[in-house]
């Protein structure tokens, strides 16, 4: 069995569906609202755990009516959370999301998460040391994300950088990274180079091996020699929400395989979570990969 560390955030997602997205200053009557659990770690984390890893979890949560919810919610489906803080007097972190046709806007407020600090990286040192990979992304405090690069380079478990919401970041920092997983924008921002160059250039650039995400095109990586690319599967999108955070997981469950053989599972993970309402309503199950695996090569 893979065995996972997650750091980052945990949130309640507030999800509008609507006929399209309202202009600015327009009220628009929505089709349906549901609250469910999300953040880019829990996600991360919740996928991981679907697909068979033992995954235990760094984060934090408010002492609203949100925080207890969204930790039995990791526990439910078997996520390890006894590196979850709960912050007094603080508010979990929360995300505002709109869906229409598939896509989707999104608004954050960090809340909880926005106190996860170093310190709680370094006591869960003794699972890290453990562990086949670490995941962690961008939701939380830069010097939070620093540490966990830093730690995992230090007892040699490879760190899947997931740089979303992006920003630049130093050299040094990548070279700690065993992977970053940016699409196209993201990579330029985390470069610091023009969105418009083009995504395979700056895959060369790049000072660390990069899985590039492409939405329904698929993904392209590279760990050395030129990028390749992994194709896309074909399904009915019904809600883009998650999809990035289902092929993080993916990829770090599978690396073990090998990259491509990973990067072909994490965009089939990734292309059957759309086809459900939720960050995590269409997360699959190892059974639901193998089949559309099996599909496509049919």
């Amino acid at each position: 069995m893979t065995r996972l560390v997650v750091v980052g955030s945990i949130n309640m997602d507030l999800v509008t569906v609507a006929p399209r997205f309202p202009a600015p200053g327009e009220t628009l009557l929505g089709e349906r609202f549901v609250s469910v659990h999300g953040g880019k770690g829990g996600n991360q984390a919740v996928a991981a755990a679907r697909l068979g890893a033992e995954v235990h979890m760094v984060g934090a949560v408010g002492d609203d009516a949100f925080g207890q919810p969204l930790c039995d919610a990791l526990v439910a489906e078997g996520v390890d959370v006894k590196h979850v803080a709960r912050i007094e007097n603080f508010s979990s972190g929360t995300a505002s999301i709109t869906v229409s046709g598939g896509e989707n806007q999104i608004v954050v407020v960090p809340g909880a998460n926005a106190r996860i600090t170093p310190a709680q990286v370094s006591d869960a040192r003794r699972v890290m040391a453990c562990a086949d990979a670490v995941l962690v992304q961008m939701e939380i405090p830069i010097e939070t994300v620093e540490a966990t690069l830093r730690l995992g380079h230090e007892l040699h478990v490879p760190v899947i950088l997931n740089p979303a919401p992006a920003q630049r970041l130093p050299t040094d920092w990548l070279q700690l990274t065993r992977y970053i997983t940016p699409n196209q924008h993201e990579l330029a921002i985390l470069l610091g180079a023009e969105a418009s160059e083009d995504f395979r250039s700056l895959m060369r650039r790049s000072p660390c091996p990069v899985v590039l995400t492409r939405g329904a095109e698929g993904a392209w990586f590279r760990e050395g020699g030129e990028p390749q690319h992994q194709e896309g599967f074909h399904v009915e999108a019904v809600d883009s929400t998650g999809a990035g955070d289902t092929f993080n997981a993916a990829l770090a469950v599978f690396l073990h395989e090998g990259l491509p053989i990973a990067v072909r599972k994490a965009c089939a993970a990734a292309a059957l979570s759309v086809t459900r309402l939720g960050a995590r309503g269409g997360m699959p199950h190892p059974a639901e990969v193998d089949a559309l695996l099996a599909r496509q090569r049919g």
